[in-house]
């Protein structure tokens, strides 16, 4: 009998040697790139729910892979395909992913093992609430110990219960809501975090395309406009992050998802295939496209940017050298395996790597956790402050030059900051300097070839710091 590896054992593999291929140039001491590398700590556990008249007993898992920084922050995700490796590989990839972009916390990921696509409203509520409660019975959550989010198969729904379960248990406790992120604005949540891992996306493709080096090697011009994109994936990051490209002119040839692809070479229009599928049920016949059975086989067609954002390992060995793209965005966990990876890179294929592109949730996550601790909205004290100064200072113009402004004009100059505003600048701001970051790392380390590497690099020697400045390591 062939022994073969799961799928999620094969993702852990690939994201330590994601790390074993940044830490070989590295200078830090073997032993911290080893405290580096490990997983922390395992939480698995197996509770009864009632089901119909029936108990099932579910599993659920959490792994908090890095206690460099508190608290540690990952998605909890709903799949029947759930298991103990995926979990520590998501929570792995979440540390190296928190610390590129400079937000403070360790990584976590977890899950529970359901199908959340055939269980009732009224069960998922009760495994959700029973899962959180497990998890504050051993101080695995709470807002300055772990703090989780959406992730695959969850929403701000679940959040909620989550944030309601940890308040009954907590009661009185003022940064109560800070216990989880991802929740409901009327709840505790922020506004932008609903779009913002895509928005992220946009932000970092933009920054790419404005990379005159790389682009040169790519043989591509700069700017977003007229480069054709394809779509793997159109649930909330596929969504949002094909809505935001195709506004600053991106042609969205092609969409894939489960039941198959649909492709123009004309464009489609994202939000006129989102409602299609809403009332159909299916991205296919969508009107003027034509239909692709096999969703992977919509990968392979040529393209400027190939954007994977369902699910991990879409691009392997097998299609590798059939992949006709310049770019590949990651806007999914590990969609791309890492024999894939050194295919692509051979081909010259540039490649903006999970670990950095969909850092826009985990970046607006923590936006909303400040807030939670803080108690009050971004922009509410400061928002009328600023409209009454550059009011004051549009009034000092208009007096000096004898000339006015319309009322149109006026209003877009004075108006304040609010906190989708603030929300989309921080996210902006962080996903600029992030890739510049990568691509300093590069041109310091001549053998550092590819972003992923720069990426993980980048993120180890920060970690490392909060180590060596306990003074424990020489």
């Amino acid at each position: 009998m062939i022994y073969q590896e799961s799928q999620g054992k094969q993702f852990l593999t690939s994201v330590h040697h994601y790390f074993d291929e940044a830490a070989r140039h590295s200078t830090l001491p073997p032993g911290i790139l080893e405290q580096i590398k490990i997983c922390n700590s395992v939480y698995k556990v197996n509770f009864p729910v009632e089901v119909n008249g029936k108990v099932e007993v579910i599993e659920g898992i959490r792994a908090q892979h890095s206690h460099h920084k508190l608290p540690t922050k990952g998605g909890i995700r709903y799949s029947i395909h759930v298991d103990e490796d995926e979990v520590i590989a998501l929570a792995t990839l979440m540390t190296f992913k928190c610390a590129l972009v400079d937000v403070p916390f360790g990584g976590a990921k977890g899950g529970v093992k359901i199908n959340p696509r055939t269980t009732p409203v009224d069960v998922l509520e009760k495994v959700t609430r029973r899962f959180a409660s497990e998890l504050i019975k051993k101080n695995l959550i709470g807002p300055g110990m772990d703090v989780p989010a959406p992730d695959y198969g969850t929403g701000s729904r679940e959040m909620a219960w989550i944030a309601d379960t940890y308040h009954t248990f907590k009661y009185g406790e003022t940064n109560a809501l800070g216990c989880v992120t991802g929740k409901p604005v009327g709840q505790g949540g922020i506004r932008g975090r609903t779009e913002a891992t895509g928005l992220g996306i946009y932000f970092g493709l933009r920054e790419a395309l404005q990379d005159t080096e790389i682009l040169n090697q790519l043989n591509i011009s700069p700017g977003m406009a007229g480069k054709r994109l394809i779509l793997q994936g159109l649930g909330n990051v596929g969504y949002h992050a094909g809505l935001f490209c195709q506004q600053d002119g991106v042609i969205i040839t092609g969409i894939a998802e489960r039941e198959g692809g649909i492709y123009n070479p004309n464009g489609l229009d994202v939000e006129a295939v989102f409602q299609h599928r809403k009332e159909s049920g299916s991205i296919l016949n969508y009107p003027g496209a034509t239909n692709v059975e096999r969703s992977l086989d919509l990968l392979e067609y040529e393209c400027d940017i190939l954007l994977p954002a369902a699910l991990e390992n879409q691009i392997d060995e097998s299609n590798a050298e059939r992949i006709k793209t310049k770019i590949i965005a990651e806007g999914a966990n590990g969609p791309v395996t890492q024999p894939a990876e050194q295919i692509l890179l051979k081909r010259n294929v540039y490649i903006l790597p999970d670990l950095y592109l969909n850092a826009g949730g985990v970046t607006v996550s923590y936006f909303e956790w400040l807030k939670n601790l803080s108690n009050v909205r971004f922009g509410r004290m400061g928002k009328r402050a600023e409209e009454a100064s550059l009011k004051r200072i549009i009034d000092t113009i208009e007096t000096s030059t004898n000339k006015s402004i319309s009322a149109k004009e006026r209003q877009l100059i004075i108006r304040g900051a609010d906190e989708i505003t603030l929300v989309r600048s921080g996210l902006e701001d962080t996903m600029i300097t992030a890739y510049h970051e990568m691509r300093e790392v590069m041109r310091q380390h001549p053998t550092v070839s590819d972003l992923r590497t720069a990426a993980f690099y980048s993120a180890t020697e920060k970690i490392a710091v909060s180590y060596l400045s306990l003074g424990i390591f020489p």
